[in-house]
């Protein structure tokens, strides 16, 4: 079954059962209180009788008929018996006095009130005179019973015609709310077709441009805009993903280059090289062998971006800044000065270590005369050398993959290093930064939020 056809069934059964509950609320309603009210009139007639001197005697009637359409002594038939048959009968059960159109039925419970000596004796019942329902009254009367009965035809009659409006109500609220569903629903799963449509040309193509239903401010709409929103994220990793490739194969051009020609030296005759010859090749095929590992590694990293599986937690950033500045002065033999305050943040401090690693080892290669400082102060870690500087123009492209300035192309390294180090700071919801330091050198580093 189809979401738009659950909708309209879901909508009808909704819209009927409503209709149909207030419908019989209603009818349950007339039907106590026509009840209500045909007992209340029997009730009254019962008081008129039994308080009027003389009215249930059959040889004081008025007209000297003895029967129950009879007149009373001294004025006219009470107003409330126009509508209510009433009939007397004894202890016994013999009709004393009944109504011209013929005695009423006369049951065991009304044989019972009869001989009651309880003078509020009373039963009530309802009864069929040919064909015709009638409500019926018994109550204590001297030394018999007073019956009383009022037609139910008409109540019957209005009863059926709220249960006929009633139902006709629920058919005519059943096609309403059909086609009101109908339409709701097809405006429903309108947008959800065209999302399952696109999702399948995603699926069945790879595409990740195809149009997608962004219309609307309700759910429907809302989903529409988020796999948007996920298709053009997938896109930008798409692209991302492949610059890398295109990026990391030109870079590994160089490492493998040289080690190949390097070898290919090898080859021609390693034993008729001098001591020193000798020396040179194999320090150029371990610096290569480094600087492809290292440039590996860097990919893998960027590719694979497992900083994400390392849980947060509390960290002071003083802490993992003195630890890579202790690897940096074993690395490099470099002076390297840290000061810092008590900043903490909630961060995966491998990530943070490797971030400030490599910013202290970026000072390290490209400054190599005079110490480096790292500071950090409430939550932000600057790393300062006393080198040549940067080049204003390389400074919004410092922290992208691969970009290496043209002064520095020739010295070692993959380009890679402060692209890790914003892919950190990204994560942490921080910003990098880079700038020359006023009396000289060159000033990177980051901010995070602190705890």
């Amino acid at each position: 079954m189809s979401l738009r056809l659950k909708l309209v069934l879901a909508l009808t059964l909704l819209a009927v059962c409503a209709t149909a509950a207030i419908g019989v609320a209603s009818y349950t309603t007339t039907k106590r209180q026509m009840e209500h009210t045909v007992d209340r009139s029997l009730e009254t007639a019962s008081l008129q009788f039994t308080e009027r001197p003389g009215m249930g005697d059959p040889d004081n009637d008025g007209d000297g008929t003895g029967n129950g359409n009879a007149h009373v002594p001294g004025g006219d038939r009470p107003r409330s018996f126009e509508q209510v048959l009433y009939q007397r009968i004894d202890s016994l059960g013999m009709v004393l006095v009944s109504p011209t159109s013929g005695e009423l039925p006369i049951s065991g419970a009304d044989l019972a009130v009869a001989a009651s000596a309880d003078v509020n004796a009373r039963t009530r019942y309802e009864v069929d005179l040919d064909g015709e329902p009638f409500r019926m009254l018994t109550v204590k009367y001297k030394d018999g019973a007073a019956q009383f009965a009022r037609s139910l035809d008409e109540s019957q009659k209005s009863l059926s015609a709220i249960l006929r409006s009633t139902l006709l109500a629920v058919l005519i609220v059943a096609i309403v709310s059909a086609l009101l569903g109908w339409l709701v629903a097809r405006q429903i799963t309108r947008r959800l077709l065209r999302l399952t449509l696109a999702a399948g040309v995603v699926a069945s193509t790879g595409r990740l441009d195809v149009e997608v239903p962004t219309d609307g401010s309700d759910e429907t709409g809302q989903l529409g805009r988020a796999f948007s929103g996920m298709l053009s994220a997938l896109h930008t990793s798409r692209q991302e993903q492949h610059q890398l490739v295109q990026d990391a194969s030109h870079e590994l051009r160089t490492p493998l280059t040289s080690l190949r020609t390097n070898v290919s030296v090898l080859r021609r005759g390693f034993a008729s090289l001098d001591d020193q010859s000798r020396d040179q090749l194999l320090a150029d095929l371990d610096s290569e062998t480094r600087e492809l590992t290292d440039l590996v590694n860097e990919l893998v990293e960027l590719a694979t971006d497992r900083r994400d599986d390392e849980a947060v937690q509390p960290v002071r950033l003083g802490d993992p800044a003195q630890r890579a500045a202790a690897r940096s002065r074993r690395r490099f033999s470099r002076d390297v000065i840290v000061v810092a305050d008590e900043s903490t943040i909630d961060g995966r401090p491998n990530a943070i270590e490797r971030a400030i690693q490599n910013l202290i080892d970026n000072a390290c290669k490209f400054a190599p005369d005079g110490s480096v400082e790292v500071t950090v102060l409430d939550g932000k870690v600057t790393v300062r050398d006393h080198g040549p500087g940067l080049q204003e123009r390389d400074i919004p492209q410092l922290f992208d993959r691969f970009y290496r300035s043209v002064e520095m192309r020739s010295k070692p390294g993959s380009g890679l290093g402060l692209a890790i180090v914003k892919s950190v700071v990204d994560a942490h919801g921080g910003e990098v930064f880079a700038q020359n330091a006023p009396d000289g050198g060159a000033v990177l580093g980051f901010t995070v939020p602190i705890s």
